[in-house]
């Protein structure tokens, strides 16, 4: 079967949720189906094999498709790779992000992959870690379907990516917001800056708050008002108090909207996306 003529299957991976999406193969495919499923981590075992079991369900119907998938952030370690004109070669990029994932998780580096974004003496770039378990046991499903995958991204570099075009500025700060999870990516004059990507603990508006205010300390520098691009489709509501500094401009921006198989907010969100003044 062409890979031009095979179903597609498009699907968001986190460890409560999984949602996707099917479009008929052809030209310009059309959506026949949608469907998000929730359910509960399994004791006693990796953080997404519960995600696995429910995505193994999905393919059974859909055998023989091309597969895309985003993985959310809670599966997935980043750092960023500050600038090195000196580091030019994909050889030397690729020791580069090593040392720098060895620096900061230690020796769990050994047990990931590793893919880094586009490489740039002068702006640097980011890379990010997937349990390699984790990749091969989706490697592993998808061909004992019949499936051929097209891309397994991560959430962060997916926004990234789509709406790339729209984040303007000096200082970038880009926020994608999920159930559970606040990762923040953060550039100055196109220069990668940092990668944060930490739980929630109390609330999502209150832990987004701490982290950007953490942010600009240790940057050394604090404008009166600072900007940060929030996406945050679980919760459609967020705000940050006038007071705080902060000004959200909100993802999707223009006339790039958000994949269908992005994660959507819950019934009921009340209550998880205010920050108290």
């Amino acid at each position: 079967m062409s890979r031009l003529w095979r179903d597609q299957i498009q699907i968001f991976l986190a460890p409560g949720r999984l949602d996707w999406v099917r479009l008929k193969r052809g030209l310009r495919p059309v959506q026949i189906a949608r469907s998000t499923v929730f359910f509960e981590p399994v004791a006693d075992a990796p953080v997404w094999n519960a995600a696995l079991l429910q995505l193994e369900k999905v393919l059974t119907e859909a055998a023989g498709t091309e597969v895309s998938v985003i993985l959310s952030n809670h599966f997935l370690r980043y750092a960023a790779l500050p600038p090195q004109d000196e580091i030019t070669t994909p050889a030397e990029v690729k020791s580069y992000a090593e040392f720098r994932m060895r620096e900061v998780y230690a020796e769990r580096v050994d047990s990931w992959a590793i893919s880094i974004s586009d490489w740039s003496p002068f702006n640097g770039a980011v890379c990010a870690a997937i349990p390699s378990d984790l990749i091969m046991q989706l490697e592993q499903m998808i061909a004992r379907h019949d499936g051929r995958i097209k891309v397994i991204e991560p959430y962060l570099a997916s926004v990234y990516d789509r709406w790339q075009a729209q984040l303007k500025g000096d200082k970038i700060y880009l926020a994608v917001i999920e159930n559970g999870r606040i990762c923040i990516a953060i550039t100055h004059h196109g220069k990668w800056q940092n990668v944060r990507n930490q739980r929630i603990t109390h609330n999502a508006a209150d832990d987004l708050l701490a982290a950007l205010d953490q942010e600009v300390i240790w940057s050394g520098t604090k404008e009166t008002t600072e900007f940060v691009y929030l996406f945050a489709p679980e919760h459609p509501e967020m705000t940050l108090p006038q007071e705080s500094g902060w000004c959200i401009i909100a993802l999707p921006a223009g006339k790039v909207l958000p994949l269908a198989h992005y994660p959507s907010a819950p019934i009921d969100h009340s209550g998880l996306n205010q920050c108290p003044a």
